[in-house]
């Protein structure tokens, strides 16, 4: 067994583990392997493990990687911060965007778009000057004005909470944002990486964004 294969087998035991804890359906959490540094065999690989969905970082990566992946029936998510001039490309190469930190550049996205895209909020659940989103006193009339877009799903809210090496510090903001989007009547909630993901699901997380404990550190 490779270790991605083995990776992948000890993270859907978790997820499973976490999701019962918490009276949940293990099946109602979507795995995003995030492929940031990875190359396409090994997201290949994980893919043929049985990884559904995959979440890129950066645009130019994206653009190197992606055709190779071409032929590979998978849900590719932008979970990085999107400038607005690299909008089209990210519609154009992307299932969902789940790192709309703004109305302009939801604005931006909508409209280059002829059928729905689904999309997340990403909010600043924490007040940090080096993290994207908007603020959770704003979220509500923004995702009223982005509902009346054409071009866009609103599925939910993702965040990037403050790193800690105890994951259950993290509870507060993880439940913080659960209860906006229950609030909001979105179903989505995205937070959660290798370190807390467990407790993120306790939380009430509908997305975890995994990279390191599925494919390892990065070089």
């Amino acid at each position: 067994m490779s270790l991605i294969s083995e990776n992948y087998r000890r993270l859907l035991d978790r997820i499973r583990e976490a999701s019962l804890r918490s009276g949940r359906n293990p099946e109602a959490v979507r795995l995003v392997g995030v492929t940031k540094r990875v190359d396409a065999d090994r997201v290949r690989e994980a893919v043929e493990c049985g990884l559904t969905d995959i979440g890129e970082n950066w645009i130019q990566e994206a653009q190197e990687k992606f055709p190779s992946l071409k032929d590979l029936a998978i849900t590719r998510h932008l979970i990085g911060h999107l400038q607005s001039n690299k909008a089209k490309k990210a519609v154009e190469m992307f299932s969902w965007i789940q790192s709309i930190d703004s109305l302009a550049l939801a604005k931006r996205v909508g409209g280059l778009r002829s059928s729905p895209m689904p999309v997340l909020i990403q909010v600043r659940i924490v007040p940090e000057e080096t993290k994207s989103g908007v603020s959770p006193s704003e979220v509500g009339a923004i995702v009223e004005q982005i509902r009346s877009n054409e071009g866009l799903d609103v599925k939910g809210l993702m965040a990037i909470p403050p790193f800690s090496p105890d994951p259950d510090s993290v509870r507060p903001t993880f439940a913080r944002l659960k209860a906006l989007a229950d609030g909001l009547d979105l179903p989505e909630v995205s937070m959660g990486m290798s370190h807390d993901f467990e407790v993120a699901i306790e939380e009430g997380a509908t997305i975890v964004r995994v990279g390191t404990a599925l494919f390892g550190v990065r070089k």
